[in-house]
This record gives structure tokens, sequence and C-alpha cells, in this order.
């Protein structure tokens, strides 16, 4: 069943995010400029690179299945909190307007990988953040859209969806 291999697929990468979350160093607070990314030894490279194809296939299936208008399980497979904050109905009616407004996925470029960590209080829960962004070119839009699917890891160390957009 498709669901669990994408269940499995954020529960793989779950482990691998949170060994690379442990193993990077704390960094001071610096200004854009002056920020310089953490030096990782080679297994922490191999680790992040396994990450990244695993949480980009994971996103993969979640486009596809809303290129194949299961937007509901979606939200089902969603981050408690973003099922606090967007009811179902609400969720499966945007996304479904959005599509229906651009048309059908013509095509997905190749996907970018960024991560991104949030304190509490601001407009984001808390927690660490993986999203996956493809450049996607639809039916109804020449010009490509950046199609983001968003993974966060929850309280239990399993990512799952806490986000998709189009912009």
């Amino acid at each position: 069943m498709k669901f669990q291999r994408i269940a499995l697929a954020i529960a793989l990468a779950a482990s691998i995010g949170a060994v690379a979350a442990q193993q990077q160093p704390a960094q001071p607070q610096q200004s854009a400029q002056q920020q310089q990314p953490p030096q990782l030894s080679p297994e922490q490279q191999q680790q992040l690179q396994r990450q990244d194809a695993e949480m980009t296939r994971a996103a993969q299936q979640v486009v596809q299945m809303i290129d194949a208008n299961r937007v509901g399980e979606v939200w089902d497979m969603s981050t408690e909190q973003v099922k606090r904050m967007v009811p179902r109905d609400s969720f499966v009616q945007q996304i479904t307007a959005d599509r229906a407004r651009l048309g059908a996925p013509a095509t997905r470029g190749n996907a970018v990988v960024s991560r991104s960590q949030f304190q509490a209080g601001g407009e984001v829960p808390e927690g660490l953040y993986i999203n996956v962004a493809f450049p996607t070119t639809f039916a109804n839009n020449a010009e490509p859209v950046r199609e983001l699917v968003s993974f966060r890891l929850d309280e239990d160390r399993v990512w799952r969806v806490s986000g998709y957009s189009l912009r």
C-alpha cells in the first residue's frame, strides 16, 4: 500500500535526521553575512545525502497522491499541528482549487531540499523541518511554479507532512 511506503520512508528518514541534527554543532547567532555552514564529516555528509534522497522520495509520493486527487489522504498522514490548524475539508478544498486553476502537472524538475528549525512562539510550530521544492510546470501555466512539500520531525521522532504549497 502506498501510504505504508510513505510512512516507512518518512520513519527511516527520521532516524537519519535525528543523528544529523544531533551531530551538527550549535552555532552562535550571527548575521546572514557572517554565517558559515557547519563543517561536516564525510559520514555526516553521507547521512544528509541519504536523508535528502529519502525525503525527496517521500515528497514525490505526496505530490503523486495530490496529482491523483488523494489530497485528503495527505492530510490524514499530516502532523497533529496541521490537523489542529487546518481542517481536513479546508486543506482539500484549497489544494484542489489551486491545482484546478493550474491544470495537470506537465513537468517536475529536480528537487531541492532545505532544512529549517523554528523556535516556540512563532507563526510556525516549534520544531525541525525539511522542505522539498520542485520546479513544476502545469498545463495552464507556462512558467514553472515552486511546488513545496514540508515535513516536520514530530515528538515521536517520525517525519510527517506539515504542508504543501504552490508559489
